[in-house]
């Protein structure tokens, strides 16, 4: 499926090879995958693996954060569960990497994101999920109008570490009623 969305300052749009250096640099800076569920050590293998497994899947969408000044890559973007029958969707893993990061860019993407996802796709769900510990991507959701639902305890491993998921969930009523 083919995704193009402009914010004010951001394209997100999906992802192409040139973007996978970029995302292998992000994916293996310890700092800022803590809170991934991605193993230590990746290789351009597999996110090159990934992304094509993705290709495949119309129910996943592999997406880049692109600045609309530079066209550089500032980020990624993972739409999985894309469910057209019960109207709605996942954001598996929404990031901002290297020096960009705290800059408010995620949280234009994702106001971005939700505007097509509610307005123009008409879902009815959106979810996310978080590690527990994330304080800083809780408060974020938690702004923009999302809903805590639960714990999926032990949701996912990394580097053979199981972890809880912090589920949450935004409703077409909760959106439009920001």
């Amino acid at each position: 499926m083919d995704l193009r969305i402009e914010t004010d300052n951001y394209i997100v749009r999906n992802a192409c090879f040139d973007d996978f250096a970029y995302f292998l640099e992000w994916e293996n800076d310890q700092d800022m995958t803590k809170y991934f569920a991605l193993d230590k050590n990746r290789k351009m293998e597999d996110v090159v693996t990934e992304a094509f497994a993705f290709r495949n899947d119309d129910s996943v969408i592999d997406c880049a954060i692109e600045d609309k000044k530079t066209g550089k890559p500032l980020g990624r973007v993972i739409i999985s569960r894309i469910e057209k029958h019960y109207n709605s969707l996942d954001i598996t893993k929404i990031y901002v990497g290297g020096d960009n990061r705290g800059a408010g860019i995620g949280s234009e993407v994702l106001e971005g994101l939700l505007k097509h996802f509610f307005e123009e796709m008409k879902m009815e769900r959106v979810t996310l999920d978080y590690f527990t510990g994330n304080t800083r991507a809780a408060a974020l959701y938690r702004r923009l109008g999302f809903v805590d639902e639960g714990v999926a305890r032990n949701a996912c491993s990394k580097d053979g570490v199981y972890y809880d998921l912090n589920l949450m969930s935004m409703l077409s009523n909760e959106y439009f009623k920001r």
